[in-house]
C-alpha cells in the first residue's frame, strides 16, 4: 500500500497510508502514513471497538491537511496482540498406530461438518478439501521425517496452500466446538499453533523444508510470520 500510495498521488490523488511495519513505511516513504503499533490483521487496532477504530481512522485522515511530505505519524497506543488460545477441547485419540495430526484431524471432522451445515461455506478448498485434510498432515508429517519435499507428494504442490486448508478446517471446527463464541483476532490462531498436533506439525515442516534448503517462498508463508 505504501507503493501504491506514490501511484496514486503521481496521478493527482490525494492519499493517506495505515502502516502495520514501521520500518516498511520509513523506507517506501509514502506522502502520508500513520503507523499504528497494532497486530498484523488489525489494521485499526482493536477488534469490537468502534470508538478505538474511528480514532485511528480520524488521525489518519487528519494527515490529509498536510500538504508537504512525507509525513510519518505514530498512533499514541500501542496495543499488545498476544492472545489467550482459544478454549476448545480436542477429541481424544481414536488410532494410536496413525500420525497424531492425522488421528487428530479425524476426530475433528464430525465438528467440521456441523460448521459447514450451519454455515453452508467453508475456507477450506484452496489445495485439499475435507476429506483431503488427513492425507495432507500425512505428507507433511513425512517430509519431517525426512521425505525431500519433491518426492513428498504435496496436495497440489503448494504448501502454503495446503496449510491454510488444514488451518481453515481446524479453526471452523473450533469455533463449533467452543460454541462460535465473541473471540478475540488471534485466539483462534493462537489455538491452533499452541495448541493443536496440526499447528505444532506445520511449524515443524517450515523447518524442515528450510533445512532441506526449500526457496524461502516454499516455507516462509506456511504460518503467520510471529510464529516460530
Amino acid at each position: 500500500m505504501c507503493t501504491l500510495a506514490h501511484v496514486f498521488e503521481a496521478a493527482g490523488l490525494a492519499t493517506v497510508t495505515i502502516s502495520a511495519i514501521r520500518a516498511v513505511a520509513e523506507r517506501v516513504r509514502p506522502p502520508r502514513v500513520l503507523h499504528g503499533e497494532f497486530p498484523l490483521g488489525r489494521p485499526l487496532g482493536k477488534p469490537n471497538d468502534p470508538e478505538f477504530q474511528h480514532d485511528v481512522l480520524r488521525r489518519a485522515f487528519a494527515l490529509l491537511e498536510r500538504e508537504s511530505g512525507p509525513v510519518l505519524e505514530d498512533h499514541p497506543e500501542v496495543v499488545i496482540g498476544d492472545e489467550e488460545p482459544l478454549s476448545c477441547t480436542l477429541p481424544p485419540r481414536f488410532d494410536p498406530e496413525l500420525a497424531l495430526a492425522v488421528d487428530e484431524a479425524r476426530g475433528l471432522r464430525k465438528a467440521y461438518d456441523r460448521a459447514l451445515a450451519k454455515r453452508g461455506v467453508s475456507d477450506v478448498g484452496k489445495a485439499v478439501d475435507a476429506d483431503g485434510v488427513p492425507h495432507a498432515l500425512d505428507v507433511l508429517q513425512n517430509i519431517v521425517n525426512g521425505t525431500p519435499w519433491k518426492e513428498a507428494g504435496i496436495p497440489g504442490g503448494h504448501t502454503t496452500a495446503v496449510a491454510n486448508d488444514i488451518r481453515a478446517y481446524y479453526e471452523e471446527a473450533a469455533l463449533e466446538l467452543a460454541g462460535a463464541p465473541d473471540v478475540g483476532g488471534r485466539q483462534v490462531e493462537a489455538w491452533f499453533f499452541e495448541r493443536t498436533e496440526a499447528g505444532k506439525l506445520i511449524l515443524d515442516v517450515r523447518k524442515a523444508l528450510a533445512g532441506q534448503g526449500a526457496p524461502q517462498p516454499v516455507w516462509f508463508f506456511m504460518a503467520p510470520m510471529h510464529r516460530n
